[in-house]
């Protein structure tokens, strides 16, 4: 993977090889992924993740060399019949427009096609314009949209319900 980072005052441009790997993502992997979100939300993958077990899910890790996960996504194969729905997709911030995403996307794909399936589907929230140009990049097309709401967990511990409006996505694979 390359990326050019050009740095405020520095008219030089740098380029920067980062080498991965993609692997199923473990539970105890879930202290590095702090970065994805709250303490609810690796609560959340801490139990989608005992669904990874049983075959309902895949949940995959994008890792550097270190072993590090800097994406992590699932794929649920009960939310839609004959259908891998992608969601839970998140990439380190500091490493975001790298091709982190697409990779994550085209590995979750192949699982999906891996199991004999042949559409991929995903919703995104309606004011995520960037992951959106993302997903139809990769040939993802809206058909409808969808309300969603989740709990986040504040800093204070604080709970708080988020609700959302999200545009669905489907690809034939």
């Amino acid at each position: 993977m390359l990326h050019t980072v050009r740095t405020e005052g520095n008219p030089i441009d740098t380029t920067v090889t980062l080498s991965v790997t993609v692997r199923d993502l473990l539970p105890q992997d879930l202290p590095a992924c702090t970065w994805s979100g709250s303490a609810t939300h690796l609560r959340h993958v801490e139990r989608e993740l005992a669904r990874a077990a049983s075959g309902e899910v895949d949940y995959l890790a994008v890792c550097t060399r270190a072993d590090l996960p800097v994406a992590i996504g699932g794929i649920d194969y009960q939310a839609c019949e004959k259908t891998g729905t992608l969601w839970q997709l998140a990439v380190l911030p500091a490493l975001q427009s790298c091709g982190l995403g697409t990779l994550l996307v085209r590995a979750a794909e192949q699982r999906i096609r891996q199991r004999g399936l042949h559409s991929a589907e995903l919703a995104v929230e309606e004011d995520n314009h960037r992951a959106r140009a993302l997903y139809e990049r990769l040939g993802y097309v809206a058909h409808g949209r969808q309300p969603q709401a989740w709990d986040e967990e504040g800093a204070d511990g604080s709970i708080r319900r988020h609700e959302t409006m999200c545009v669905l996505m489907r690809k034939g694979l």
